[in-house]
């Protein structure tokens, strides 16, 4: 026999119902940092989220942006830094569309 439970609206705290739907609303954005190091080839650039490295980026030769996402083999040339870095995010499903 399957039986089901009542919810009991009275054992969660006010304050933490509202925190729930808060961020079932708007969820926290991911803090994404940039950073970059230098080698052989030049600048390497690293996306953050926090402490996970979710990809790295560089500018070739050519003066266009290759990104290359962590835990994928694509690698896209880009026009500028930002189409490269907002391609990471995205690989790592962390983009975050302002609707407001």
């Amino acid at each position: 026999m399957i039986t089901q439970e009542a919810f009991d609206d009275q054992t969660l705290m006010p304050s933490e119902f509202e925190d729930y739907v808060d961020q079932l609303i708007d969820p926290p954005a991911p803090e994404i940092e940039i950073d970059s190091v230098t080698d052989d080839f030049g600048e390497l650039y690293r996306v953050w989220n926090s402490s996970q490295l979710l990809g790295t980026f560089y500018q070739n030769l050519e003066g266009k942006w290759i990104a290359q996402p962590c835990n994928t083999d694509e690698r896209p040339c880009c026009e500028t830094s930002l189409q490269a870095q907002l391609f990471i995010i995205a690989v790592n499903g962390l983009l975050v569309a302002d609707v407001a």
